[in-house]
């Protein structure tokens, strides 16, 4: 009988850690079988962070960070199947994204750092990596790559808009399964990236749990009103963006006389409307909304994207559909590295923009 299981793993820009799931493709509809989340130890958080952007010695630090990664997705998987009860034997792959560093579509290349030889050597499974570049090369945007498996778990009778909030937030419009519309993705902003960094910087934590910091301050109309004049948000889609463009740097460079709290506030209101404004703009015939990533646990946040989206918007998490919103980025790299065994295109060249469907992914056997 065939193997029908699939891990993936996934470390987004938020670079809070690893998460992994297991996944039967075997049926009809993808069927959840366990998660395990492992998160970075700081060295490690603060070494991929300051690899995002330039600096010394940067070759040999990146090796070293993938090798260290690769130990740590390793252990990950291990962790994942004893948990889940799961045989070695009975996994197809794993689909092992990567940590992104640089994301560069503009200029013809993106690059996360992964050791998937060695992966593959210490887990004994067969991995599936490098899934962005196959679509760059055909003059796509390279991201975002999940409306493809959004497509397969996500579509129903109305119009939706699937949001994942990670670091960076992102789109993937769904016409009613008897629509004609056509299916759209595009990162819409920053999601939590900066109210992470923000956070950081002034109370020393990695992220503004629940935004009980951000929600003690008022949202500074200005600051938001220059925030939200960057060129980013009204480009049309296909599009794509990361740290290379929001992080600290444009931040501060709007901040006039702004205190650490208001800032924080308005970083919020700038996540929300950046997602509600490019909903009403781009995706027009939105019904529903669907919130997943670690944005979604964010309860003040996901009061204003409810406020900003009207009171006719239905705004949920993803769970309301059956999948746990932390759960459906590492799912939608095990659907992936199942697409790739298969030799499905896994791209969508209307959310991307390349040239045609593709088959995304390189195969380390074990």
């Amino acid at each position: 009988m065939p193997k029908t299981i699939t891990v993936g793993l996934m470390s987004g820009t938020s670079l809070d850690g690893v998460d992994a799931v297991a996944v039967d493709f075997g049926g009809n509809t993808p069927h959840f079988l366990g998660h395990y989340h492992t998160e970075f130890p700081a060295q490690l958080r603060e070494e991929l962070l300051s690899l995002t952007s330039s600096g010394n010695n940067e070759i040999d630090r990146m090796g070293a960070a993938s090798v260290t990664l690769a130990k740590l997705y390793s252990h990950t998987i291990d962790e994942l199947l004893n948990t889940a009860d799961i045989g070695r034997k009975d996994v197809l792959c794993a689909g092992v994204h990567g940590q992104t560093i640089r994301h560069r579509p503009e200029q013809g290349w993106t690059l996360q750092l992964n050791n998937p030889a060695l992966i593959a050597e210490l887990s004994g499974l067969d991995i599936v990596a490098d899934f962005r570049t196959r679509d760059i090369a055909a003059g796509g945007e390279g991201a975002p790559l999940v409306p493809a498996f959004h497509r397969q778990v996500f579509m129903g009778q109305v119009a939706r808009s699937v949001v994942n909030i990670g670091g960076i937030s992102n789109i993937t419009f769904l016409p009613a399964r008897r629509a004609y519309g056509k299916i759209t993705g595009f990162d819409c902003g920053p999601g939590n990236i900066l109210l992470d960094a923000w956070c950081q910087k002034h109370i020393s934590r990695a992220f503004d749990t629940n935004g009980a910091w951000g929600a003690t301050g008022t949202v500074q109309e200005g600051l938001l009103e220059r925030l939200l004049a960057d060129p980013y948000f009204d480009r049309e889609p296909p599009k794509s963006t990361g740290r290379e463009h929001f992080n600290l740097e444009w931040l501060e460079s709007k901040i006039e006389n702004e205190s650490p709290v208001d800032v924080q506030a308005t970083l919020m209101m700038l996540t929300a409307r950046s997602i509600t404004d490019a909903v009403k703009r781009f995706a027009k015939q939105t019904e529903e909304i669907y919130l997943c990533g670690g944005g979604a646990l964010n309860g003040a946040l996901a009061a204003m994207i409810r406020q900003q989206a009207g009171e006719h918007m239905f705004v949920r998490s993803t769970s309301v559909l059956g999948v746990d919103p932390m759960h459906v980025e590492a799912m939608a790299f095990a659907w992936l590295a199942w697409a790739f065994m298969q030799r499905t295109p896994g791209n969508l060249p209307e959310v991307t923009n390349a040239s045609g469907s593709r088959i995304l992914g390189a195969l380390y056997p074990h």
